[in-house]
């Protein structure tokens, strides 16, 4: 490549999601492509149950001046790397509710560890040095000095692969109280405390022959595991930055409604949520007329004649008018939205048509477009995900741009798991590039400090807190620690128990609710079952959080901070043939042996399960288990009267 044929350069994806896991070395890389699961030779644990940290890839693009578009890789070009992150959550303010809602309904957060001031305040912020790294196969000095109140906390290191790109790994879940012994209290805003999540520029200066050329820079995000690879928010993160850069203009609008890209998959994610979410089980689950893996319905779905108009404008209806956002709870999509359960002083609620999610205004329109039988019919069966080497080089930068933020929720924010509500600020973005942020000058630490509290006019400012970012911009509104965010956010089943179904719920593709565990998927797919037991056992579902709930929600938090590593991963199985059940169950899996082993109740539904089996043998007492599940004593869990 000669430098001289170069237009631009710039770095893919513009921001990139990085992972906590709390295994030493074993990783698995990020999707690259929408829609992709995270794939690894030997799944998403290692030998000793930990967790592999989500690893984010960065590659370098060449606009030349002819308009083709090629990467540049360590084989013709010196690519040196430059990161710098930082982790600002104990040192920021607050999280109460998003700050972009109408001026009466927001209110100004305080600081967090509002206590702390002078220069102890920016002790509350880790900020370590930036690290460089070029050449191939290469490893640079861990992010480890930062430090919180003086004490280093390791936040991840830079490797570059066989072709010279860019591997950002991030921390390995630790969260710790500055006093030893502190337990955390609440959902997000827990004084004292850190983890070990960041976010921060990613620069590259590319020199080919004698000449540098500086890229456009990206940005790393690191988040929360993914306790369920494979699914994915029926509102995603790529959804909300889209709605944003159409409505900008930085977007084209989009023409006509296409059924295969468009339409389809907003029910297809709603119906992957039958897997962590036992109210959406039964509103759009197998069975159900919104199961958009059943070939039939599908095809009701794809038909935009006038015989299936009054099914289509049946199904519209069900949906919150995302163009008017009027007062509908009992709607769909059955998620909770960014002001779940926000007051006034005086009781009321903050804004009671934002307690519940609505899909993007781009979205809606699709969608009515849809039922109006304005859209084309252009079903060819269920969309192949390609492989990356097959996307022709000139889209792969926008595929690695999308796929990141895909695989991120769009909501609710109450915070949110990855991101929050400022991702959908016009001030944030580049106004010339989609999906590249606006970014500080290289080496200008983030503001922390606007005030005693946070006012609505400078969050929302064009040169504020959400203007141009910088090390620790993005990740330091989210909750801290992150776990107990996680364990706080659940559905239905918990905020109101007396609903009917278990829904809505708040991050259910990310942070399960209710799930299929492998023991019951196990029984399910016993050969020669019957099949009312193939489908009641397929319909056990249980509480994600069990294992860690406790005596009320204050273990439970306390809980999810020490073992969150534990819980189980909701992954994709592919069951027998012709036993009724969807062509891939996404089944709970690697619980710790401490939650599982020795469950009477278990060994009993399977002594249950041996009496129909349809071979010719007999089933001895209960007592007479196979060798593997014999026990010496029970170690799961167990509460006493009055605990529960």
């Amino acid at each position: 490549m000669n430098a001289d044929d170069i237009e631009s350069i710039a770095i893919h994806p513009a921001i990139g999601v990085a992972r906590v896991g709390n295994a030493k070395d074993a990783y698995f890389l990020a999707p690259e492509v929408i829609g992709k699961t995270p794939k690894d030779t030997d799944g998403f644990r290692d030998g000793h149950g930990h967790l592999k940290r989500q690893v984010a890839r960065f590659r370098v693009y060449a606009t030349l001046k002819s308009g083709e578009v090629r990467e540049i890789t360590a084989a013709e070009a010196n690519i040196n790397w430059r990161v710098e992150v930082a982790n600002l959550k104990a040192g920021w303010y607050d999280f109460q509710h998003a700050m972009d809602l109408p001026p009466d309904q927001v209110f100004e957060p305080p600081k967090r560890n509002a206590n702390f001031n002078g220069d102890d305040r920016e002790r509350l912020s880790i900020r370590p040095s930036a690290r460089h790294i070029s050449g191939a196969s290469q490893t640079s000095a861990p992010f480890d000095d930062g430090t919180f109140f003086g004490k280093p906390v390791y936040l991840g290191e830079l490797r570059t692969d066989d072709q010279g790109r860019l591997l950002f790994f991030g921390g390995h879940g630790k969260s710790e109280p500055l006093v030893p012994g502190t337990a955390p209290t609440t959902f997000a805003n827990n004084d004292g405390w850190h983890d070990d999540t960041c976010d921060g520029p990613v620069r590259a200066t590319v020199t080919i022959g004698d000449k540098d050329i500086e890229a456009r820079p990206a940005h790393v995000i690191v988040a929360p595991p993914n306790f369920g690879p494979g699914l994915f928010g029926v509102v995603t993160m790529d959804d909300v930055v889209r709605d944003l850069f159409i409505g900008l203009g930085t977007l084209p609008h989009p023409g006509k409604t296409s059924f295969s890209k468009d339409i389809w998959p907003i029910f297809d994610r709603m119906t992957g949520h039958q897997w962590v979410c036992d109210g959406i089980l039964l509103l759009a689950g197998q069975g159900t007329p919104l199961d958009a893996r059943d070939p039939e319905i599908i095809a009701q779905m794809g038909d935009p004649s006038d015989a299936s108009a009054a099914y289509r404008q049946a199904v519209f209806n069900l949906f919150r008018n995302s163009k008017t956002e009027e007062l509908k709870h009992a709607g769909l999509p059955p998620f909770y939205g960014d002001t779940y359960g926000d007051r006034y002083p005086n009781g009321d609620l903050v804004n009671p048509a934002r307690e519940d999610l609505f899909l993007t205004k781009t979205q809606y329109q699709h969608l009515e477009n849809w039922a109006n039988g304005d859209f084309e019919a252009d079903w060819a069966g269920i969309p192949a995900i390609p492989d990356f080497g097959d996307i022709p080089a000139a889209d792969q930068p926008r595929e690695l741009d999308r796929a990141a933020l895909h695989e991120c929720l769009g909501g609710p924010f109450h915070p949110g798991i990855e991101l929050t509500w400022p991702m959908r600020l016009a001030s944030m973005w580049d106004p010339d590039q989609p999906y590249r942020l606006r970014p500080l000058p290289e080496g200008v630490p983030v503001r922390q400090d606007y005030g005693t509290t946070l006012s609505r006019e400078q969050a929302l400012a064009w040169d504020g807190p959400w203007g141009p970012t910088g090390a620790g911009s993005l990740t330091r509104w989210m909750g801290v620690p992150w776990q107990t965010d996680e364990a706080s956010c659940n559905s239905g089943l918990v905020y109101t128990p007396s609903l009917y179904l278990s829904s809505p719920s708040f991050w259910g593709a990310r942070v399960p609710n209710q799930v299929l565990p492998i023991e019951a998927y196990n029984i399910a797919t016993t050969p020669d079952l019957a099949p009312l037991q193939v489908q009641r056992h397929f319909s056990n579902r249980r509480f994600w959080l069990r294992d860690l709930q406790g005596t009320g929600y204050a273990a439970r938090i306390n809980n999810m901070v020490h073992k969150w590593w534990m819980t189980g991963l909701v992954e994709a199985h592919t069951p027998p043939e012709g036993i009724g059940l969807p062509e891939t169950c996404y089944v709970e899996t690697g619980r710790s042996p401490t939650f599982t082993k020795g469950d009477p109740s278990l060994r009993l539904a399977k002594g249950v399960v041996a009496l129909q089996s349809q071979e010719d043998k007999a089933v001895g007492p209960l007592g007479a288990q196979p060798a593997e599940d014999a026990v010496e004593e029970q170690t799961f869990e167990r509460l006493g009267r009055g605990e529960v």
